[in-house]
């Protein structure tokens, strides 16, 4: 092979290498786009399942504040709170909450508070819970996560925030004690986060 072909040989692979990485620039650009949009698109459903469109007025995607790390809420990082308003007024305020000890590993959670303390609704975003025991947390499988509904840290007082099980006011499921116990105590605990930081959350 003379120079001249190793030349033109060198400018092809040149342009087929830049074709590529161009191609794969972009791919990825779009890629990571759809993904974001994607994630918006159900972090806003399961805002919006937690809390019923006249609720509010806000923009509550974009409305939010920062919690710091806390065991609380077993978050080890900084986390978003989500920020209901109806004409400027507090509404509610979603949180982001870990249940560290589900029986499979951490169970996060959206946990929706009414500015008055009680509970708008929660969520099961992510879990590795066993089917057909532990993933009856997940409304597609049971209603549970419904019964804390309007509850508050008055109504049960705090030392009934267990499952029956344990001498609570909670259902636990049938073979699976662990899981709801964990998610019970999550919620519990991001009620006593709210009441300790509700002047803060809203300014």
């Amino acid at each position: 092979m003379n120079k001249k072909q190793i030349l033109i040989s060198g400018v092809f692979l040149w342009v087929f290498a830049v074709i590529g990485t161009t191609f794969v620039a972009v791919t990825e650009d779009t890629t990571r786009t759809k993904i974001a949009d994607n994630e918006r698109l159900v972090l806003l459903r399961n805002l919006n399942a937690l809390l019923p469109a006249e609720k509010l007025d806000n923009d509550i995607v974009n409305d939010t504040t920062t919690a710091p790390a806390s065991n609380l809420l077993g978050t080890e990082n900084d986390t978003i709170v989500y920020l209901a308003r109806l004409q400027g007024k507090p509404v509610a305020a979603i949180f982001n909450s870990i249940a560290p000890n589900g029986y499979s590993g951490k169970i996060y959670l959206l946990v929706g508070v009414y500015a008055d303390g009680s509970v708008a609704g929660v969520r099961v975003v992510k879990h590795s819970e066993t089917p057909g025991l532990g993933d009856a947390i997940d409304t597609q499988k049971t209603d549970w996560v419904f019964s804390f509904n309007k509850q508050s840290l008055d109504s049960p007082t705090p030392s009934k925030w267990l499952v029956k099980k344990d001498g609570g006011d909670f259902d636990q499921f049938t073979g699976a004690t662990i899981t709801p116990r964990a998610v019970v105590l999550a919620v519990k605990n991001t009620l006593l986060y709210y009441q300790q930081n509700a002047d803060s959350i809203f300014q």
